[in-house]
């Protein structure tokens, strides 16, 4: 089992900027694939970011390239999401996602079976 805790949401202005953090326990953390997903109120969940095991790779949504940066820390056991220029739209429950299997589909929520409780970032105009 992964437990995952998010925390770094709030209440920013357009064009502010906001830091999410994730701490996982319960696997080595070196062995697992990140993920950054995103729910705004009646829509589905959406993918926002991700990054391999050996942070070799990272992959972005469009609507967020340019703007998020992913990265991990082994140190820490944690995984951060940078978010600047950051847009009304971007308002959602931001959730962290982990799996232990190499090559999945890191795009789709359903291949990660560990969650974060979630985190709100609030984007005013």
């Amino acid at each position: 089992q992964v437990q995952l805790v998010e925390s770094g949401g709030g209440l920013v202005q357009a064009g502010g900027s906001l830091r999410l953090s994730c701490a996982a326990s319960g696997r080595p953390f070196s062995r697992l694939t990140m993920g950054w997903f995103r729910q705004a109120p009646g829509k589905e969940r959406e993918f926002v970011a991700a990054v391999t095991w050996n942070s070799a790779s990272t992959y972005y949504a469009d609507s967020v390239k340019g703007r998020f940066t992913i990265s991990r820390d082994i140190a820490r056991n944690s995984v951060y999401l940078q978010m600047n220029s950051l847009k009304p739209q971007d308002t959602a429950v931001y959730y962290c996602a982990a799996d232990e299997r190499p090559g999945i589909n890191y795009r789709t929520g359903a291949e990660y079976p560990y969650w974060g409780q979630g985190t709100q970032v609030t984007v005013s105009s």
